[in-house]
C-alpha cells in the first residue's frame, strides 16, 4: 500500500471509529472541536491492549459500522463520487449504489484500524462557508517525523457535522473515486462499473472475516 493510501486508510478509519464511546449525538459546535473530540476518543479505543488483541478485530469492526453512519454522510460522498453519472440513474440504482458504495468505504477503510501505530494527529483550523460547510485543517505526524496534511471536508445535517471527503497531500478521495468511476463507465457500462464495485465487495467480505 503506497504511502498515500496508508495514511488515507488510517485517517478515514480514526474518524469513523472515533464516535464508538460516543453514548449520545454531540450538539452541534465548531467542526474541529467535534473531529478533535471523536478523534481523541477513538485513539483511547485503539490503544486499549484488550481491544488490539488477536480475534478482536470483527467485535471492534461491527461496533464501528453501527456508529459509522453517524460521522460520515456516504450518501453524499457516493453521490459527488459518481458524478455527472448520478442523475442518469434510476432512484432504485441510485439507492444500490449508495448501498454498496458505502459498505465498500466501511469494509476497505475500517478494516485499517490496525494500521494506527502512534502517529500524533495535530488540529490547525477550521473554517464555515454559508453556515453549513466547513473546511477541517489538521495533518498527521509520524514517528519519524513526516508530515502528512489532512483536509476534511464537512457539511452540518441537523445539530452534526458529518464528514464527505477527505483530502490527503491534496488528493480529494471523491476526485479519486470519481475519475476511476468515469473510466469503468465511459469504456464499459454503469452495469460493468457495479459488477467490478460487488466483486470488490466479495473480496473485502472474505478478507474481513476474523
Amino acid at each position: 500500500m503506497t504511502s498515500l493510501r496508508r495514511h488515507a486508510a488510517l485517517t478515514l478509519a480514526l474518524t469513523v471509529a472515533c464516535a464508538a464511546l460516543v453514548t449520545r449525538p454531540a450538539a452541534a459546535g465548531a467542526p474541529l472541536d467535534q473531529l478533535k473530540m471523536q478523534i481523541d476518543r477513538v485513539l483511547k479505543v485503539v490503544e486499549d491492549p484488550e481491544l488490539r488483541k488477536e480475534g478482536k478485530g470483527k467485535e471492534r469492526r461491527v461496533a464501528v459500522r453501527k456508529i459509522a453512519n453517524d460521522i460520515f454522510d456516504f450518501g453524499e460522498t457516493a453521490r459527488r463520487s459518481l458524478g455527472r453519472h448520478w442523475l442518469a440513474r434510476t432512484p432504485a440504482e441510485q439507492t444500490e449504489f449508495v448501498e454498496l458504495f458505502s459498505d465498500l468505504l466501511e469494509r476497505s477503510y475500517l478494516s485499517k484500524i490496525e494500521l494506527y501505530g502512534g502517529e500524533k494527529i495535530q488540529y490547525l483550523s477550521d473554517s464555515v462557508d454559508n453556515g453549513d460547510q466547513a473546511k477541517v485543517l489538521t495533518k498527521i505526524v509520524a514517528k519519524q517525523g513526516t508530515e502528512i496534511p489532512i483536509e476534511y471536508r464537512m457539511h452540518k445535517k441537523g445539530d452534526r457535522w458529518l464528514v464527505y471527503d477527505v483530502i490527503i497531500e491534496g488528493v480529494s478521495l471523491i476526485s479519486n473515486y470519481r475519475t476511476q468511476f468515469n473510466k469503468i463507465i465511459q469504456t464499459s457500462s454503469y452495469q460493468e462499473l457495479v459488477k467490478k464495485m460487488k466483486s470488490k465487495q466479495e473480496e473485502l467480505a472474505g478478507g474481513t472475516q476474523s
